[in-house]
C-alpha cells in the first residue's frame, strides 16, 4: 500500500480507493466490459457430464465482479445475484465465453449483466447457455461503501438495459423488503 502523490489517497494494486467527497466521473458500458474464456474439463462436471451449476455461478460472479472493479476502480463485493437462468447444458471439452457490462450505476452499487455462451469452434458457431444480474458494491479497505461512477450507456442497445436495470431494481427493492419483513415476524431457529 502506498499514498496518491496528488490526492494523499491510498492505492492498492493500481486502484485508488476514493473517498466519498471527491469528485464523482461518468464511464461509459464500453470502459469496464469484462470476457472470460474456460474450458470445461471431467472435474468441473457432474455425472453426466455436464458443467455444475455452481460453478457456473462461480465463473459468472468472476467476471461480474471483473466489470464492477473496472468501472468503480475500486474493490466490489458481491451483494446479490438474481435472475440467474441455465438455457442450456454445458459439456466437458466445450469452449465456455462469459462476457459481463455494467448496466446501471447507483450511488455505491452497480447492477452487471452476464451473459454465458459455448462456442462450437469447428462450426464457427455460439450458443447460449445462461445469462444473470448481479449487484456488486464498490467498497474500500475498510468495507464500507464507496460512491461509484454514473454508466453512460451509448447504444440502442446498453440504453435499453440501463433502463431495464432500473425496473429490476425496484422489482428487488420490494422483495427485500417483503423477506425483511418476513424475517422479523420469525422465531429463532431453523425454518425450512
Amino acid at each position: 500500500m502506498s499514498d496518491d502523490p496528488d490526492m494523499g489517497h491510498p492505492v492498492f494494486s493500481g486502484f485508488r480507493l476514493v473517498r466519498m467527497s471527491d469528485l464523482i466521473l461518468e464511464r461509459t458500458v464500453a470502459e469496464s466490459q469484462s470476457e472470460r474464456s474456460e474450458i470445461i474439463f471431467p472435474a468441473d462436471a457432474n455425472a453426466l457430464g455436464n458443467l455444475f451449476g455452481g460453478r457456473l455461478m462461480q465463473y459468472i460472479d468472476l467476471v461480474g465482479a471483473m466489470a464492477a472493479s473496472r468501472h468503480a476502480r475500486a474493490i466490489t463485493v458481491t451483494a446479490s445475484m438474481d435472475h440467474l437462468d441455465f438455457v442450456a447444458p454445458v459439456r466437458v471439452g466445450d469452449l465456455l465465453i462469459l462476457k459481463a457490462s455494467v448496466n446501471r450505476a447507483y450511488r455505491t452499487s452497480m447492477e452487471v449483466g452476464v451473459k454465458a455462451m459455448v462456442e462450437d469452434v469447428r462450426k464457427n458457431r455460439l450458443r447460449h447457455v445462461s445469462s444473470a444480474y448481479l449487484t456488486y458494491v464498490a467498497v474500500d479497505k475498510d468495507g464500507h461503501g464507496l460512491v461509484v461512477p454514473q454508466v453512460v450507456p451509448e447504444t440502442e442497445h446498453q440504453k435499453r438495459r440501463y433502463e431495464d436495470a432500473a425496473r429490476r431494481r425496484e422489482m428487488r427493492g420490494d422483495e427485500t423488503l417483503r423477506k425483511k419483513e418476513m424475517r422479523a415476524a420469525l422465531p429463532d431457529g431453523w425454518h425450512i
